[in-house]
């Protein structure tokens, strides 16, 4: 049975071509819904995905008459709802405030289809709350949700038999079916094998489970300290992988590998031309408004834990202070930090490019910087889905998550789940117990 969605402003801008995941469906866009993604056009944070809901509801608009409606690929039928009988809503809820208009349009749509089920689509919390208060259905935008805790985390642990664990041991390989694994492993996932009190570790590559070959190395003064960063500095140094997701977290290391192996594969080994560090920029709490100065004096306070990691590093190393070694680099066209905003629309050939905090980025933004990706680039992805500060994205509806989850069988890709924490024993037990 056809079912009638309303979507909510958010919906579009989360994913702007929201509008045909609903296939053999109704699709109805109150008109508040219009006038806010025209004034979001206005916000920095927001303007590029209004723009781009912009642009597909104008081509939507060719091909007919948007209030009566025009039939889409998938056979759904679109409109563009203009009534609202605001005599619909209790004299509790203010009628000026758009989140109200948008539940009265629902209640008069429910009104006119009383045999069709009604359902508003909408990824702010309290408007589903009053949309089940008023008796509606309503749902949240399920069409990229990845179940962050069925997530693979990219590692495994199994029982050997002696005459494999010696095979694997002397010939550096062994194939899945020989170990008689009962799971299905993903690309370049890692293998912890164990013999009793013996253990030794494989990657999957090919359809093989092979040694590992950089996850002991030192890059730029920085080792692995446990067994999850040993696996992310494998896929790290290695050029064949060209997306690596790294989630855990805060304090398990994951920005300080990413930058550690960014650092040597683009300044002491050449395999790379440049080092991109971006990061989005959404405050945690109160936003402290326009900052004076410069594109670096602005930047500063939104890029300083790169500053900090790269000065960690530079330390380890026994080198300059962190600052001369960033002005330096930057001076040699050799490395970049900028804000993410920045990236759109460029082509990036042969460098090697780090999006920190990239679980507050939508699958949308995330699909935008991977293809800006040129020839030999490599993008490595950091973040924490726990610790996300946009106000329309959780742990399952992330774009780190939707990446991990999407990539998870390529081979050029790799994903590693981070849990110990290695900053400091007060940092670690401030992450389990706060």
């Amino acid at each position: 049975m056809r079912k009638i969605y309303v979507l909510d402003t958010n919906i579009l801008i989360h994913d702007p071509h929201s509008i045909y995941s609903f296939k053999e469906n109704d699709v109805v866009l109150p008109i508040y819904v219009v006038e806010e993604i025209d004034h979001l056009k206005r916000n920095q944070t927001t303007a590029i995905q209004a723009r781009s809901a912009s642009r597909v509801l104008d081509e939507v608009r060719k091909k007919g008459c948007l209030s009566k409606g025009v039939e889409l690929e998938g056979d759904i039928f679109f409109r563009v709802e203009i009534e609202n009988d605001l005599s619909l809503l209790p004299p509790s809820l203010k009628k000026e405030i758009v989140d109200n208009n948008i539940l009265s349009v629902t209640l008069g749509i429910k009104k006119k289809n009383p045999d069709k089920k009604v359902v508003i689509i909408t990824k702010d919390i309290n408007m589903r709350i009053k949309a089940d208060a008023l008796g509606l259905d309503v749902e949240d935008y399920e069409t990229d949700m990845v179940e962050y805790s069925d997530l693979d985390e990219g590692y495994y642990e199994v029982e050997v038999s002696e005459e494999n664990f010696k095979k694997f041991e002397k010939s550096g390989r062994i194939s899945p079916w020989e170990l008689k694994l009962q799971i299905h492993l993903t690309a370049n996932s890692f293998i912890k094998m164990k013999c009793g009190e013996k253990e030794t570790v494989g990657r999957h590559i090919d359809s093989k489970i092979v040694k590992f070959i950089n996850g002991d190395i030192s890059a730029w003064g920085a080792r692995a300290r446990n067994d999850e960063q040993r696996y992310a500095m494998e896929l790290l140094m290695d050029d064949n992988i060209k997306v690596v997701s790294l989630v855990g977290r805060a304090g398990t290391g994951k920005t300080l590998l990413a930058i550690a192996a960014g650092l040597e594969l683009v300044v002491e080994k050449h395999r790379y031309k440049k080092l991109l560090i971006a990061r989005p920029i959404i405050p945690m709490g109160k936003d402290l408004g326009y900052l004076p100065g410069g594109e670096d004096e602005k930047l500063r306070p939104w890029m300083q834990p790169i500053y900090d990691n790269i000065d960690f590093l530079s330390g380890n190393k026994e080198e300059k202070s962190g600052e001369k070694v960033i002005a330096g680099l930057q001076s040699m066209g050799l490395l970049k930090i900028e804000a993410l905003t920045y990236i759109r629309g460029r082509s990036i050939p042969s460098g090697f490019i780090i999006i920190d905090e990239a679980q507050n980025l939508t699958p949308l933004e995330v699909k935008t910087i991977i293809t800006r990706a040129g020839e030999d680039t490599k993008i490595v992805l950091t973040g924490d889905p726990y610790q996300i500060d946009s106000p329309y994205l959780d742990a399952n509806t992330n774009g780190l998550t939707y990446m991990a989850e999407k990539f998870k069988d390529e081979e050029i890709a790799g994903h590693i789940t981070l849990k110990k924490g290695e900053r400091s024993a007060l940092a670690e037990l401030g992450a389990k117990l706060l």
